[in-house]
């Protein structure tokens, strides 16, 4: 692989981290609002390769997420207890990556900065009971067009021939455009952290690639609805098969389970644990940009089972990504 693929491939794959573990309030994942800071399907192949070149980096991440839970089943969004809801999110999520360094203790370190931007479209069959506790309607919609909370990453990568390992930290800045008592929002309105650790082997002579990734999320209060989401575990798994140096394929799944309770005066249902299993494909296509830019393509599409306390549904995203800028070191090829 050249340079300039790998450094695309390598942005798809650690450097991806910077934009993957994102917020999706259609995501439900038991929690407040049924959402979580970490994008289940995002530890895909190349986890843990990060970017070998100092520069600046594009993701830009289109995600579809369409899930639904039975008029039986409870959640709490916006300080409303609902059931039988049924939602749909469209957001676009841009990330800008910076690698700084290659050589920190023998590591990589790229910093980033991700903003979600969309359209939750949410559905509930019956509105229990109102953030003030009183009855509201049988049935009510929700859609908007929000942005999310901004999130920073960092990413801490090192590799010995085929072996890659990175530790990643995503923080979640509470300071997006949170709407008070609604069901469609996007921004969470509370801090949160994960910290995850990642492992990829990389054989290119073969073109096979195997990673997995594991990590917690940590979440703080929102102080608007006195809601304090519980801890969560997510774990995931890829492999896949390079074909040639423009097209791979492979498959990929997930397990989250939360292994805190929810608490605080807003945990109206307790402590809501819940847990969900995926499993889906992949498959990337590796380009040329106006014939010198290395970029790549990216289709993930992931199937949901085994819900408990949260939504259960299907995820379609489409991941580009681009060098913006490379500091080439002398006498490097293109």
């Amino acid at each position: 692989m050249n340079n300039a693929n790998r450094t695309s491939a390598a942005l798809l794959g650690g450097g991806v981290a910077a934009a993957a573990m994102l917020l999706l309030a259609g995501n439900a994942e038991a929690s407040e609002a049924g959402a979580s800071v970490y994008l289940l399907g995002s530890g895909g192949p190349g986890a843990a390769i990060v970017p070998p070149i100092e520069g600046v980096f594009l993701l830009d991440t289109q995600y579809y997420y369409s899930g639904e839970a039975g008029g039986e089943r409870e959640f709490v969004i916006g300080g409303n207890v609902v059931a039988g809801l049924d939602a749909t999110v469209n957001a676009n999520f841009a990330t800008v990556l910076w690698v700084p360094t290659t050589d920190l203790a023998g590591g990589t370190l790229a910093v980033g900065l991700a903003l979600p931007i969309g359209g939750p479209d949410v559905e509930v069959s019956a509105t229990l009971t109102g953030p003030r506790g009183r009855l509201i309607e049988r049935s009510k919609s929700d859609s908007a067009f929000v942005m999310g909370d901004p999130l920073v990453t960092a990413i801490w990568g090192w590799n010995s021939g085929k072996t890659h390992i990175a530790a990643s930290t995503l923080i979640n800045i509470p300071v997006g455009q949170y709407r008070k008592d609604k069901l469609a929002n996007l921004a969470f309105h509370r801090w949160a952290a994960d910290v995850s650790l990642a492992g990829t082997y990389l054989n290119e002579e073969a073109g096979w690639d195997v990673s997995g990734k594991a990590g917690f999320t940590f979440n703080g209060e929102n102080d608007y609805t006195s809601y304090e989401t519980g801890t969560e575990f997510h774990a995931e798994a890829a492999v896949e098969k390079k074909f040639n140096k423009t097209w791979s394929a492979g498959v990929q799944g997930y397990y989250f389970e939360q292994v805190s309770g929810d608490s605080g005066a807003g945990a109206r249902l307790g402590s809501f644990k819940g847990r969900v299993a995926g499993l889906g494909v992949t498959g990337a296509y590796n380009f040329l940009l106006f014939g010198k830019a290395p970029a790549t393509l990216r289709l993930h599409a992931m199937k949901e089972f085994e819900a408990r306390n949260r939504l259960e549904g299907e995820s379609i995203f489409l991941d580009f990504s681009m060098p913006l800028w490379v500091n080439m070191p002398p006498g490097a090829g293109s």
